[in-house]
């Protein structure tokens, strides 16, 4: 009876050419022996390489000069900072900014939804309003609303086509203050720019999925707040941070109507002392800590909406660091554990300063 070899073999198949290989790799993966691989050469990007050291170069020149130079005034940047009249303007920036912000998102869904619906009314009407506040530039908004008692003395409510009787009449001055004309300005200006941004992202959902839901007989609400709202979000995140960080900036125009907020307040002092880029930079600084928690609140909010389009959510920069220095931590006591084995076998002596001695187990019937 024969016997069969079932001894692994030391020699390794040839190389075979993956599908998807050009021809020049294919013809010289053919020729090679077993055992032998081709050698894999990663690009040099010189250009890329070269750009990125121009970079760091003329960022780290910029660094050096804002510590170097004088003209800077840092003292003075100091000084103004945390100063309460500073302050009190940035409480009044973020006041307008959440209260506008939230004003023209609701009226721009408003305004969205109307344009989307089949009312030749309703979509006529927004249409106009988009429109008109989109054309119209934000300070010439701010400038008429301030001025509104210029063009109606009073507001109120009375008989219509007449000012004969009036129920409730008020005079407009006292209604419409800055802060009230600021807020209308940009709310109005932020609606118009909203509508275009949520009705984008309503569109943006594949129209089958509006079909299948509608033929499953789901309602309408159901319909809207469980299958489209979520996937729109996707696509009206984005943007809808991109208008807000840009309306925090915007507060900065309605100093034509005398409201002291963040800019105002800075140019008022620089006009006063004539310390001028240290307070600039007091503004700068802020209104770049605002849009930099803006823009930590947008990430994680997309996160939290992209849950449906990835299988697995790639991780956040936090876990990232966390596995990087459970990564280095894990490093670093198998060093230590192995340093201490090899001065285990370089130095016999144990630490209280015994010789170690090999324990031998012998047979009892051998002793």
């Amino acid at each position: 009876m024969s016997q069969i070899d079932t001894a692994p073999t030391t020699d390794n198949p040839p190389s075979t050419p993956p599908d998807d290989a050009t021809p020049l790799a294919s013809r010289r993966m053919q020729t090679l022996g077993p055992g032998e691989h081709l050698k894999v050469v990663h690009p040099k990007h010189w250009v890329l390489w070269i750009l990125s050291a121009v970079a760091v170069f003329a960022v780290a020149q910029f660094a050096w000069s804002l510590v170097t130079n004088q003209r800077y005034e840092w003292n003075v940047f100091g000084e103004y900072f945390f100063s309460p009249i500073v302050v009190n303007a940035l409480i009044l920036t973020l006041q307008l900014t959440v209260l506008s912000g939230a004003i023209g998102f609701i009226l721009g869904a408003l305004l969205a939804v109307a344009r989307l619906s089949k009312s030749p009314l309703l979509n006529s009407l927004s249409w106009s309003f988009i429109w008109f506040f989109r054309s119209v530039p934000l300070v010439v908004q701010l400038v008429v609303w301030y001025n509104l008692g210029y063009l109606y003395p009073t507001l109120g409510l009375g008989t219509p086509f007449t000012t004969d009787f009036w129920l409730v009449e008020f005079p407009t001055v006292q209604l419409i203050s800055s802060f009230a004309a600021a807020t209308l300005g940009l709310s109005l200006h932020q609606a118009a720019y909203s509508a275009e941004i949520i009705r984008a992202g309503i569109l943006s959902v594949d129209q089958g999925q509006l079909e299948a839901s509608a033929a499953l007989g789901l309602p309408r609400r159901y319909r809207f707040f469980r299958i489209i709202l979520p996937q729109a979000a996707r696509a009206i995140t984005p943007n809808a941070f991109n208008e807000i960080i840009g309306l925090v900036k915007g507060t900065s125009v309605v100093f034509v109507v005398a409201l002291p907020e963040l800019f105002y307040t800075v140019q008022v002092i620089y006009n006063r002392n004539q310390r001028i880029i240290p307070l600039l930079l007091v503004a700068v600084v802020w209104y770049a800590i605002i849009t930099t928690l803006l823009s930590i609140a947008q990430y994680y909010i997309e996160r939290h909406f992209s849950k449906g389009a990835h299988r697995e959510l790639p991780p956040t920069p936090i876990q990232k660091a966390r596995a990087w220095i459970s990564e280095k931590w894990a490093l670093l006591d198998d060093g230590e554990q192995s340093g201490g084995r090899e001065k285990q076998r370089e130095d016999p002596e144990k630490p209280d300063g015994n010789v170690r001695t090999a324990e031998i187990k012998k047979d009892v019937s051998e002793a």
